[in-house]
C-alpha cells in the first residue's frame, strides 16, 4: 500500500493508499494528519534543530503516519504488509542515498516490507521564538535521555543525574502518562530541561494498534533535542540514552507460534545499529547507548543509584501493554506487568502496584502467562540458546553471549516468580 506524507495542507487523497498532511491540519477530506503540533512545541521550547535532524523527524513521522493506517488485518498473511512509504523533506537529497537501508530497518523492527522514497517540497524547521528577559534559555545538557513513564526510564534517569550527567529527557506525550513524565523529570533533576512532543497520529478510518514502528518516533524526537544542544556538531559525540532491560530489549519469542505481533522490537540491538548506522553515514554526531543491554529488569532496579528515590516512584511508573485498555490501571498478566512484578519480586521490595489481575494462579491459562511459564521450562530444559531457535543470532550480534546470559537470567527471574504466586 502506498502512504503519501506531505507538509502540503491542500495535499490531496491519494486512490488505493493513504495520504497524511505532515506538520498540519489538511484542508481536503480523506486525508489524514501527523505531528501537527510539533512545529509549535519547537518553538516555544526556542529550539534550532539541525536541518537534517529535523529532515529525519519528518521521515520518522511519515514512518508512524503508515504504520497506523495499514492494516495487518488486509494482507494476505494477517500479519505481513508491503508499505510503499513517501515522504516530503527539505532536503532529500541527504538521505535518498540512505532510503535502501533505512527500508531495511524498518523491516527489521515491524516485519513488513517497506520502501521509502522522499521528495523536495518538506518544511525546513520552524523559527524559535525570540527570547524574552523572562523567557527560560533554550534546551542546555550534555546528553539526551528518553523518559516514557516506566520504570525502567526512571531508573536511568535517576542514575544519568546521581553520577553527574546533565540531560535533556525526553518524552512521548501519552494519555495517562503526561503527567507522570513530567513528575519524574521533576523529582529527579528539578532544574534540568524536559521537552514533551506528540506525533498525534491521526489517519483516516481505524487505526492499526500492533503500532510496532513507534520507536522511530522516540528516537527521531531524541535526536532532534541532541541537535539542538551546544555541543551538538563537536568533538564528543552526544549520547542519547534508550534506558531498556536486556530481556525485554531482545524480546525473544517465547514460543514459536508467537513470531510476529506478541515480539516486538523497538530497542533490539541490531535495529539500534542500523539506525546508527545511518546516522553516522548522514554525519551526526550522536550515539545511541542502553546502558542497561546486559541487566535483567530486577538488576536494573537493585542496581539502581538511589534506592530512596527509586522506592519514592517506581510504583507510579507503567508497564502494561494494556494500559489503556483497563482503564490506566496495570493488567498484572501481560508480558511486561509479569517481567515488572518478576522483577520487584526479585528486588525484595513489596509492590504496592494496583493490578487488575493481582493472582496469577487463577491465570495460568492467559496467553502471556502460560507462555512465559513454557519459556522458562523450555530454558531449564534445553538451555537459552536451542529455546530461542535463532532470535539470538551471531549474523545480528556480534558476540550472542552475552545477550544469551542477560536473556537466561531474565526469564529465570520470570520463572522463580511464577513459582512463588503458585502460576508455575
Amino acid at each position: 500500500m502506498r502512504v503519501v506524507c506531505s507538509s502540503n495542507v491542500d495535499v490531496k487523497p491519494i486512490r488505493d493508499g493513504a495520504t497524511f498532511c505532515l506538520y498540519g491540519s489538511p484542508s481536503a477530506a480523506g486525508v489524514g494528519r501527523v505531528g501537527a503540533s510539533i512545529p509549535g512545541a519547537v518553538r516555544r521550547a526556542r529550539l534550532a534543530p539541525d536541518p537534517q535532524a529535523w529532515d529525519f523527524l519528518s521521515f520518522g513521522l511519515g514512518v508512524i503516519a503508515a504504520d497506523q493506517s495499514v492494516r495487518r488485518s488486509h494482507s494476505p498473511d494477517g500479519w505481513t504488509r508491503v508499505i510503499d512509504l513517501e515522504v516530503s523533506l527539505a532536503a532529500p537529497q541527504n538521505w535518498t542515498p540512505h532510503a535502501q537501508s533505512l527500508a531495511e530497518a524498518l523491516r527489521f523492527l515491524t516485519g513488513d516490507i517497506w520502501s521509502v522514497g522522499f521528495t523536495s517540497d518538506g518544511l525546513p524547521p520552524p523559527t524559535p521564538m525570540r527570547r524574552t528577559r523572562r523567557s527560560s534559555a533554550a534546551l542546555d545538557g550534555d546528553m539526551v535521555a528518553l523518559l516514557s513513564g516506566g520504570a525502567d526510564s526512571l531508573v536511568g534517569a535517576i542514575d544519568i543525574v546521581s553520577q553527574g550527567g546533565h540531560p535533556v529527557f525526553v518524552s512521548q506525550v501519552a494519555l495517562g502518562d503526561t503527567d507522570r513524565q513530567r513528575r519524574f523529570a521533576t523529582a529527579v533533576n528539578p532544574d534540568g530541561a524536559h521537552l514533551q512532543l506528540t506525533h498525534a497520529a491521526r489517519p483516516v478510518g481505524p487505526a492499526e494498534r500492533s503500532q510496532r514502528a513507534r520507536s522511530i518516533a522516540f528516537l527521531a524526537y531524541g535526536l532532534l533535542a541532541a541537535s539542538s544542544l551546544p555541543g551538538f556538531g563537536g568533538s564528543v559525540p552526544i549520547k542519547l540514552i534508550v534506558p531498556e532491560n536486556g530481556l525485554i530489549s531482545m524480546n525473544v519469542p517465547l514460543t514459536n507460534i508467537r513470531v510476529g505481533s506478541l515480539s516486538t522490537r523497538t530497542t533490539h540491538p541490531h535495529f539500534i545499529a542500523m539506525v546508527q548506522r545511518v546516522w553516522d553515514a548522514v554525519g551526526f554526531s550522536v550515539t545511541i547507548e542502553n546502558p542497561y543491554q546486559f541487566s535483567t529488569k530486577g538488576e536494573l532496579l537493585r542496581g539502581c543509584t538511589r534506592q530512596d528515590l527509586l522506592k519514592k516512584l517506581v510504583f507510579e511508573s507503567t508497564s502494561c501493554g494494556r494500559f489503556g485498555r483497563y482503564g490506566y490501571e496495570h493488567c498484572g498478566r501481560c508480558v511486561p506487568c509479569i517481567v515488572r512484578r518478576a522483577a520487584i519480586h526479585d528486588w525484595g521490595v513489596r509492590d504496592t502496584t494496583k493490578y487488575r489481575y493481582a493472582t496469577l494462579r487463577s491465570q495460568r491459562a492467559f496467553d502471556d502467562v502460560r507462555s512465559l511459564g513454557m519459556a522458562y521450562l523450555s530454558v531449564q530444559k534445553d538451555g537459552v540458546e536451542r529455546w530461542s531457535a535463532g532470535a539470538l543470532s551471531a549474523l545480528e550480534l556480534t558476540d550472542p553471549v552475552p545477550y544469551c546470559q542477560t536473556v537466561e537470567r531474565g526469564i529465570d527471574e520470570v520463572g522463580r516468580f511464577l513459582k512463588a504466586m503458585r502460576a508455575l
